[in-house]
């Protein structure tokens, strides 16, 4: 099932070819009797795919066996149509493990001359799930909570790499700097989620985000830098934040990752021209590592086109459990920024969806603390690592996003 491609496409002439004419003719006898496009899709999935059904041009350039194959996959993969649904923008498949997005257009003689299958959208079960995050090559690990309850664990203890993920660390440490009592004497007060400050040239670091283009000393809120830290996860205002937070604090709640890597310091001790730097780093104890990061903090960015090829440097990277960043999420879930960019969940299914994920070739992380409308609660993780290979992101987000829309069926 999971196999299945994101993007099914079968689309003759282009795209403009599904909107109607701009004047409609009146409908003759002969056209009353010819299927209506939501019955040629579904004589589609619950009949012998015919030649005489599309117009020759379509054929010519979308052979008929190519066309069964691909209904035939969507009828495996996600079982038989139950429905199909009209919309705004087209027509819903329902079938009984998922749903798919088509559109379709038939000539004056009720013929097929453009069709269009978007990417599946399928209903996954725990158990599906766990199964199949089994399989995947590497490491990889997968927690679902309902509330306190343990649906599904698998290695969910077991720290792995989680790309910017790690953030979640950061606004969890903000919060609390953010809650703490006013020290005494009048000092100067802690940090509020209103305190201004302004872009130092010292935070910059590569995309993802924004900030990097930026000019220095641009104002800025600690609510601003967290909400983009979080909804675009920019790694600029990551580091804005943690040196606002500290690594000490930083630390203190992931001690595991000591030192905590500010996302600059990740990229520069991955940059081959520092190889010298990587390899004291990893040789050195924890006093030699904090030296090599002291040194680096001038040294220059690399190209962000260095991150497009093969993992590199698995061992410089965040790791935390699956159920750390499920502890995590418990801390933050509630923010209003949690909520502005929901991920792979679908908002329509869900009364409130707190997202942060993370990857870097070799790397995946999905975690999503997920609110129903009846206010059942969730959190779940999934996390992938392969040392020597990037990740088939497409797989792991299928099974996934899957697993979520399950989980919303009451």
């Amino acid at each position: 099932m999971f196999a299945l491609a994101l993007s099914l496409l079968l689309a003759l002439p282009a795209p403009d070819a599904f909107r109607p004419p701009p004047t409609q003719a009146p409908v003759t006898q002969a056209q009353a009797s010819q299927p209506t496009p939501t019955q040629r899709l579904e004589s589609l999935f619950t009949e012998a795919v015919q030649a005489e059904w599309f117009a020759p041009a379509f054929l010519q350039q979308v052979p008929l066996p190519q066309i069964q194959a691909l209904v035939a996959e969507l009828g495996q993969s996600l079982g038989p149509l139950q429905q199909v649904e009209t919309g705004v923008d087209g027509y819903r498949l329902i079938f009984a493990q998922g749903t798919v997005p088509a559109q379709i257009r038939l000539d004056g003689q009720g013929q097929i001359v453009g069709l269009f299958f978007g990417p599946p959208q399928v209903t996954v079960s725990i158990e599906d799930a766990v199964a199949a995050i089994a399989t995947f090559p590497g490491e990889a690990s997968l927690l679902v909570l309902a509330g306190d309850e343990e649906l599904a664990a698998v290695n969910a203890d077991r720290p792995l790499a989680v790309g910017s993920a790690f953030k979640l660390a950061v606004l969890a440490a903000l919060q609390q700097a953010i809650a703490a009592d006013p020290p005494p004497g009048g000092a100067a007060p802690p940090l509020q989620w209103d305190t201004v400050v302004t872009l130092d040239p010292a935070w910059r670091s590569l995309p993802s985000g924004l900030l990097q283009d930026w000019p220095p000393g641009s104002a800025l809120t600690v609510e601003t830098l967290a909400t983009l830290m979080i909804a675009l996860s920019d790694n600029t205002a990551t580091d804005a934040l943690m040196a606002l937070v500290g690594r000490d604090a930083l630390e203190a709640i992931a001690p595991r990752n000591q030192p905590f890597l500010t996302t600059r310091e990740f990229f520069a001790l991955k940059n081959p021209a520092n190889g010298d730097a990587l390899a004291q780093f990893r040789a050195g104890d924890l006093a030699a590592q904090r030296q090599v990061l002291a040194a680096l903090a001038t040294a220059p960015l690399p190209p962000a086109s260095l991150f497009d090829g093969p993992p590199l440097a698995l061992d410089v990277e965040w790791r935390f459990s699956a159920r750390e960043l499920c502890d995590l999420m418990a801390t933050v879930r509630s923010l209003p920024l949690m909520g502005v960019n929901p991920g792979v969940a679908d908002p329509e299914q869900w009364a409130a969806i707190a997202f942060k994920g993370g990857s870097e070739p070799g790397v995946l992380n999905l975690t999503t603390a997920l609110t129903a409308a009846d206010g059942r609660s969730y959190c779940v993780v999934a996390t992938w690592n392969h040392p020597d290979q990037r990740l088939d992101e497409t797989a792991l987000s299928v099974l996934y996003s899957g697993l979520l829309r399950g989980l919303a069926q009451p």
